[in-house]
């Protein structure tokens, strides 16, 4: 089918309307294949649905224009504060001493950070980060833990090191553990973040770790954003809150992760 064949424009945009509504995001690929039509084509259904104000564009597709930014780690540290602390100690407590952890960014990276610190028992960790706060948080526990950054170009808001040159330290090794933060984790969609590039960080991630682990609070299950960061399939544990819905906690075990409330 070609563009000449596919649905009228206005009738095309409704529907990508209707998915932006329903899963957060949009990207121009699924546009392309879902309706029959070529990427330009994509584009000009996404700039005609930013026009009228319901969409906001980002790399390699667009996001409901009601879709929170991203914003400062600084900022995100101070909501949910207990929610994090009480997920970041129960994913830190699933480390062992002798380990390798990857470990992200993020407010929640922050707290599994500090809830490692406060772990005086654990000795002979490995903690690789491509955090520049989560590192300097770690930095007290130094030697008990090792910590290595990932280098690569700095992205400011979350004071993450992303590629280019943000994977080559990661593909070089392997770790036991990756403790992850994400935006979204569904059930369909698996793992999603935010900003593409700290999801490519995170996938790289995944591939070179034995068990992932996924924090996430109550107010991401059940939610798709813009980059993909592994299937479900991949994850071997959610750690969330006790504000997490009791029926999306069921659907995620049932499609075989591990899901622990803090």
């Amino acid at each position: 089918m070609t563009d000449a064949d596919s649905l009228p424009a206005e009738l095309r945009r409704d529907r990508i309307r209707a998915r932006l509504d329903k899963r957060g995001y949009v990207r121009v690929a699924d546009i392309a294949r879902d309706f029959a039509v070529s990427s330009v084509t994509a584009r000009t259904d996404l700039d005609a649905l930013v026009e009228v104000g319901v969409a906001r564009r980002v790399h390699g597709g667009a996001v409901a224009a009601s879709a929170a930014p991203e914003v400062p780690v600084e900022q995100s540290v101070q909501t949910g504060v207990e929610s994090k602390r009480a997920i970041a100690r129960r994913a830190a407590g699933l480390i062992d001493a002798g380990q390798s952890v990857f470990l992200d960014v993020g407010s929640t990276a922050l707290a599994v950070a500090e809830a490692l610190v406060e772990r005086t028992e654990l000795h002979d960790v490995v903690v690789v980060t491509n955090g520049l706060s989560t590192a300097l948080t770690l930095e007290s526990a130094v030697p008990r833990l090792s910590v290595y950054v990932t280098g690569g170009a700095l992205r400011p808001l979350q004071h993450s090191l992303v590629n280019p040159m943000g994977q080559q330290l990661i593909e070089s090794v392997h770790a036991d553990v990756a403790i992850l933060g994400c935006n979204g984790v569904d059930v369909v969609a698996g793992v999603t973040n935010v900003n593409l590039p700290e999801a490519e960080i995170k996938r790289a991630m995944v591939a070179a770790s034995d068990r992932v682990v996924i924090t996430a609070d109550a107010s991401k299950l059940a939610r798709v954003t813009v980059g993909h960061v592994a299937e479900l399939s991949q994850v071997d544990t959610i750690v969330t809150d006790a504000a997490a819905d009791a029926a999306t906690v069921e659907e995620l075990r049932s499609a075989g992760a591990a899901v622990l409330l803090a």
